[in-house]
């Protein structure tokens, strides 16, 4: 399975959104300038997020973006679903849809997709965004960077 740029767009934005969580509204174009995303194409994105009820926009001065619900409640899945077309590792897997595929009755391999795409749809639920954002925060300090820029932060001593 490879996740579409929607998908890993979107939830480095939610993780952005989760590290500041609690700042209050976060516009749109911090959140691409810190994730290397433009700022048009997070836009779409934060379309399907809002209407999925992961996020919310607030309008006017002082407006952006907040989570919808605190990043302990929200689930990598989740977002993924919200931007994604359906998660699933074959197109005769997808939920609702009939399977194009002559061969899905007495497919021998089905079982092996079924198992792997529970397995993936269980771990992209098993992670929330607080657990995504912490770890970030550790990485960017590896690496120097500073959290609120994401730029290489000089340190001299």
């Amino acid at each position: 399975m490879r996740l579409s740029t929607a998908g890993r767009y979107a939830l480095r934005a939610m993780v952005d959104l989760a590290r500041h969580e609690g700042e209050g509204p976060i516009l749109r174009q911090e959140i691409a300038d810190r994730q290397a995303i433009s700022a048009d194409y997070l836009a779409q994105l934060f379309v399907k997020l809002r209407r999925a009820g992961l996020v919310n926009s607030v309008m006017g001065p002082g407006g952006g973006y907040v989570l919808a619900q605190p990043a302990d409640q929200t689930r990598a899945g989740d977002v993924l679903r919200a931007v994604e077309e359906p998660l699933s590792l074959t197109q005769c897997l997808e939920e609702g849809q009939e399977s194009p595929c002559p061969r899905a009755a007495r497919c021998v391999t089905r079982v092996l997709w079924e198992r792997m795409g529970r397995a993936m749809i269980e771990v992209l639920d098993s992670v929330t965004l607080a657990e995504l954002a912490e770890p970030a925060g550790e990485w960017e300090r590896d690496l120097g960077l500073d959290a609120s820029t994401g730029q290489r932060v000089e340190v001299l001593g």
